[in-house]
């Protein structure tokens, strides 16, 4: 069970590396999530750099074509952000930046975009549905959250995170699984 994290102040050194400074504090924290070095899973129907594990992209527009001559051409309608857009670095304020960069690419694309043929929002749980997809609803992710919440009460923690998205599924929506 995590406690608590201890860190060292540190200063230059001289040499371009660091050494401990013999300050310490300590930070109570209840759990540690390893967030780095994450490669994203290619999806069949982009294109997919698995080197660098990302799509490629241009502000978040997918690449249709990189060896095409002239400007990038872009899949239509087709964007991307956070790790598959980037890779996996950086914090969540560069996540909301990648997000940002994206959107405004949508909204700029969408004066462009055909009209959905059944705007309704019903359209879009008909659609998935009839594809087989599983997906969970807002209630649902209400039930996920109170699933978390009480796997972390017995050892005194807010939560503890369930990773998997099938997991993630079978308490959301245990009814669909």
């Amino acid at each position: 069970k995590v406690v608590g994290l201890k860190t060292e102040r540190t200063q230059l050194d001289g040499t371009g590396n660091v050494k401990g400074t013999g300050e310490y504090k300590q930070w109570d924290v209840q759990a540690i999530y390893r967030a780095v070095g994450y490669l994203s899973q290619n999806i069949t129907q982009l294109p997919f750099d698995d080197q660098a594990g990302t799509v490629p992209n241009e502000a978040g527009r997918v690449i249709a074509d990189e060896a095409a001559e002239g400007p990038a051409r872009f899949m239509p309608a087709t964007y991307v952000t956070g790790w598959i857009k980037r890779g996996p670095v950086g914090l969540i304020g560069h996540t909301k930046g990648d997000a940002n960069e994206t959107i405004a690419c949508l909204l700029d694309d969408a004066k462009d975009f055909a009209p959905a043929a059944k705007p309704e929002p019903e359209a879009v749980t008909e659609f998935l549905e009839g594809k087989g997809i599983p997906f969970t609803t807002w209630a649902g992710w209400y039930r996920l959250d109170a699933h978390e919440r009480a796997l972390g009460e017995p050892e005194g923690r807010e939560r503890v995170k369930v990773v998997e998205r099938e997991d993630m599924l079978r308490a959301s929506e245990p009814n669909k699984v």
